[in-house]
Parts: structure tokens; sequence; C-alpha cells
């Protein structure tokens, strides 16, 4: 065997391990057997149940209204700390603000979790806010640790572009705010976006420091799952597992077709 069908044979391999078990997670929501994992007929049942199922709903709306938040602030915060960080130069402190801008990316999410716990009870007990443990403390935990991705990718951004551009800017008359939003904040415009996307799909995937940082009126779709499998894995789990795939496939769709329609009018121009 040449050396190319080895390597798509363990490619193959590798990717049918990842993939089987969602893929049998998402076929199964489609058996009309009660037992999760026991074919008894092709039926769409489990997905009326999943829709009538009213805390499962609710938990998805607020993982969404959570996520969109968190993504926005993660991207404000962290394109901030990647830009001082690459276009400021040196400064006292710098190595200490760089640490501490990128530390969630190396703590274990218990640690980030039980410290921000920490921090808004002595907030609460302090200042008297948050009056209780929510969706807003949710979203200023996973704003933190997103902000640390989207700082990352800010600055390795601005890292591959000459500083030049922006002093040519000002050379021809331009003030620091307009080079920054007519040469700058363009450039950067693919890391934040890239951003974005990251921290929000880290606030929809994030179970551990939700499960610290929020209290009785803030329930997200994986604490919501998380309680539920407690009890047992049930068809509302596989039917819901099949609506993210589809989800993430119209999504995945999309971005591929909208990136296609730049390349050829790109080409085009």
């Amino acid at each position: 065997m040449s050396r190319g069908r080895l390597t798509a044979v363990f490619l193959a391999l590798g990717l049918g391990f990842l993939w089987m078990p969602v893929l049998l997670l998402a076929g199964y929501a489609f058996s009309a057997d009660r037992i999760p994992f026991q074919w008894g007929g092709f039926s769409l049942r489990w997905f009326g149940v999943l829709a009538a199922n009213e805390r499962l709903v609710e938990a998805a709306l607020l993982s969404l209204r959570v996520a969109f938040g968190a993504a926005t602030l993660a991207v404000l915060l962290g394109g901030t700390f990647g830009w001082v960080l690459a276009r400021r130069g040196p400064f006292r402190g710098r190595a200490i603000f760089g640490a501490l801008a990128g530390a969630p990316l190396v703590l274990p999410d218990v640690v980030i979790g039980l410290a921000l716990l920490l921090f808004f009870v002595l907030l609460q007990s302090g200042l008297g806010w948050p009056a209780e443990r929510g969706a807003t403390t949710i979203l200023l935990a996973h704003a933190t640790i997103g902000a640390a991705y989207a700082a990352v990718l800010v600055q390795a951004r601005l890292a591959e572009l000459a500083p030049e551009l922006e002093e040519a800017a000002r050379d021809l008359g331009a003030t620091p705010a307009t080079a920054f939003r007519t040469v700058t904040l363009p450039l950067m415009a693919p890391s934040l976006a890239a951003g974005w996307l990251l921290a929000f799909t880290l606030s929809l995937d994030d179970v551990v420091v939700a499960s610290f940082v929020s209290g009785p009126a803030g329930t997200t779709l994986p604490m919501q799952v998380f309680s539920m499998l407690r009890l047992g894995l049930t068809p509302e789990i596989n039917a819901l597992a099949c609506v993210i795939l589809l989800l993430g496939g119209v999504a995945l769709a999309a971005a591929l077709l909208l990136q296609a329609g730049l390349r050829r009018r790109t080409r085009a121009d």
C-alpha cells in the first residue's frame, strides 16, 4: 500500500472514530422506541416532545442570548487587549498585563469558575451587586474567557501587519482615531470575526464555569442537559443532538457559500 493510501486510510479511521458516535446519536433520534439506543421504527415523535419541553426550550434561548452577549463583549475586550499588546510597545507592567489577559487560556475551567464565584460573592457582599447569580454573571464569566481567545487572535493578526500602514495614514493628515477606523480596524476585522465565533461557541458549550456562577434564575442548555443525563439518557437528548448537528451544518454551509461568493467577487474585480 502506497504512503498516500495509508494516510487516507488512517484519516478515514480517525474521522470515523470522531463522527460515528455523533451520527449514531442523531440517527437514533428518529427511532420510535423509548429506549434511546434501540431501533423501534422510523418516527419524528421525539422532535415533537423536544419542542414541547419548556425547560429545554427556555434553556436553549437563554444560552443563545448569553452566548451572543458574551461573544460581543469578549470581542470588545479582547480586541482592546490584543491591540494594546501589539501596538502600544513596551510599557511598565506589560508582562503582567499580557499574563493576566491570557490566563484563561491555560487555567482549568474549575479554577476559573471558582475564582469568578468568589469574585461575584465578594461584589455581592460589598456592593450588593449582583442581587442574584444568573444570566448576567454567566455572561460576564463567558466574556472573560472569550476575551482571552479574541486577544490572542487580534494580537497575532496585528503582528503580521506593518505599523507603517497606520503611520502613512497619519502622514497624510488622518487623526489617530481616523487612522484606526479606516486602516487598522478593517485589517483587524477577520480576527475579530473569528474571535466572536470562537467566543460564541465556547459560551454555548460551557457547563463547568456556568455551574459555578449561575443560580436558580440561570440554567443554560448544557447545564439542563447535564442534569437530565444524571437520570439517564432519553430520546429527547438524541433529538436535541440532531437539531444542534443540523443547525451547525447549515451554519457551516452558509459560511462556505459566503466565502465562495466573496472569492468569486474578488476575482471578478
